[in-house]
């Protein structure tokens, strides 16, 4: 049984947290942002009178708690207090809507909710509506109470300041709950790139299982690195990439709380000089089309760049290279796995290619029927490793058809080469035949992309009047460069010769941008529907 997988007596801030002030770090920056910054001592102290103060409040093992926060030095504090006391922490998406904060809050039957003050409006129409919130925890903007606190204050007694309880509301005492390595630490709510997101259960020792695994086997964090994530914390992949990552070995985590356009992109990496960047095929595109590019991207440190969320294409990858001087290592993971399984590696990087398989994960490309298929057939790449969710929380048929055994089923569409290299094909539900044989979204799009005049395209299944299945495209055309049929017409050409004959669109739509989820997936089932109903 190996080190992951055995149920023992465990709870990952011991490893995360605590250790560092044993190991003689408690004076080192864990965390900073552009305000303030965190110590490792800090995160200790802070965590444990956090974990304190919910439990001085009522709640006990296995109450959820909700945290809807920026990127900040708080983050980690309510995240690491959270699991400490042995509640289950659930981290929100910051971008979503009103009705999206309901369904959540009430799906997962949240008992505290931790809140960043300038979010408060958007939850605000849902006090009073939740039977199962006891607490709500507001971190501070500044000093001085905002309006609507103030209003949320008159609204529901039950609310509380996170600075006031950290500084003198809660109880110093150490302690960590009594957990195992099979408890539930915390819910991943998926990015909703199908459809309604579901709440993902991870255990407490999924989290080092990913440090180790890829953190540490792939991407040699240490200790004198600084690293950045424009993804954010509260998703799989900025969750790995700013705190778990750079916790297991000691490292610093620049976090930025706001979107990360490209300014501020460049911003924070000419400022704290990141050794390891991660970001998303969306914004390294973005990245490489602005004024600013150059060697490093602002960091004269940079060592290694790192991209998820979708695949990668060739061409922006190669060109990064060239242009900033260090690869990016474009790989596969999940909210259901939690980090990546699936990954090129430094000094083994083939650009358009997903990489192989993380040493510590088992890959299978199978079926509809289970059976695994050959060299450089197309199926659903299926997935089994120590950082496996329990299932979805209250969804039985979904979890049974995801988790399966052993095996995690991805819904992605994979091939895989003679030499053992992984080509993404885009996700089942994307997928469609044109005279037969298949067509991946992604090669449509990845055609469309080298095109000089085309920023980013996005592609999907529709029927002509005949009513067969032909491709569709959406096209966001990069400055200077205006539509028209004659650029239609190269674009369609530009794809028979770079995809094949039988992928080209039929239809091209232009598009100001495309929708996406918070982690940078485009939604094409929202263009699916777009379509439907405009009649396109």
């Amino acid at each position: 049984m190996d080190q992951f997988s055995e149920r023992r007596p465990y709870n990952a801030v011991s490893e995360f947290v605590d250790v560092h002030t044993e190991l003689g770090r408690a004076d080192k920056i864990a965390f900073i942002d552009p305000d303030r910054s965190l110590t490792y001592g800090e995160l200790h102290a802070r965590s444990i009178r956090f974990a304190n103060a919910l439990r001085a409040s009522g709640l006990t093992h296995e109450n959820r708690v909700a945290l809807l926060l920026h990127d900040t030095i708080d983050y980690p504090v309510a995240f690491w207090g959270t699991i400490r006391s042995g509640a289950i922490a659930v981290p929100l998406n910051t971008f979503l809507t009103v009705q999206q904060y309901r369904y959540i809050l009430t799906d997962s039957r949240a008992s505290a909710l931790v809140i960043a003050e300038s979010l408060i409006p958007t939850i605000e129409p849902l006090v009073g509506t939740l039977p199962h919130l006891r607490a709500t925890i507001v971190v501070a903007d500044n000093r001085k109470p905002s309006s609507s606190w103030l209003a949320l204050s008159r609204h529901d007694g039950k609310v509380h300041a996170f600075g006031d309880l950290i500084a003198n509301g809660a109880d110093a005492t150490p302690f960590v709950a009594d957990t195992s390595s099979d408890d539930v630490a915390f819910w991943l709510y998926t990015s909703g790139s199908t459809g309604d997101p579901k709440g993902v259960k991870h255990v407490h020792s999924s989290l080092m299982a990913t440090a180790k695994l890829f953190g540490q086997g792939i991407l040699r964090i240490a200790e004198d690195d600084v690293v950045h994530s424009a993804a954010k914390l509260f998703f799989a992949y900025g969750m790995g990439n700013a705190m778990t990552f750079p916790l297991s070995v000691g490292a610093t985590a620049a976090l930025w709380p706001h979107r990360p356009t490209p300014d501020a992109v460049f911003e924070m990496m000419r400022q704290y000089r990141p050794t390891i960047f991660y970001g998303v095929p969306s914004l390294y595109t973005a990245l490489l089309a602005h004024p600013h590019i150059g060697k490093g991207a602002g960091s004269d440190r940079l060592r290694l760049c790192v991209s998820a969320g979708e695949a990668l294409p060739a061409h922006i990858g190669e060109r990064w290279r060239n242009v900033v001087g260090v690869d990016v290592l474009d790989g596969l993971g999940s909210t259901e796995m939690l980090q990546t399984f699936l990954s090129n590696r430094p000094g083994d990087v083939r650009y358009g290619s997903t990489g192989k398989p993380v040493p510590g994960y088992e890959t299978r490309i199978v079926d509809e029927n289970g059976r695994d298929l050959g060299v450089d057939e197309i199926g659903e790449l299926i997935v089994r490793g120590p950082s496996a969710g329990e299932g979805y929380w209250n969804q039985r048929a979904k979890s049974r058809r995801t988790f399966v055994g052993e095996w995690t089923y991805t819904g992605d569409k994979y091939r895989r080469d003679a030499e053992g290299y992984y080509y993404y094909c885009g996700r089942t539900d994307d997928m469609f035949k044109v005279s037969g044989m298949w067509v991946s979204p992604f090669d449509v799009e990845t055609a469309l992309a080298s095109h000089e005049a085309v920023l980013e395209a996005a592609v999907i299944g529709k029927k002509d009047a005949d009513g067969l299945v032909k491709p569709k495209a959406f096209v966001v055309l990069k400055n200077g460069y205006a539509a028209d049929d004659g650029l239609f017409e190269k674009l369609k050409l530009h794809v028979k010769q770079q995809a094949g004959p039988w992928k080209y669109p039929r239809w091209i739509e232009l598009r100001k941008d495309l929708p996406r989820t918070a982690t940078g997936k485009i939604q094409r089932f929202k263009l699916r529907q777009e379509d439907l109903h405009g009649g396109g």
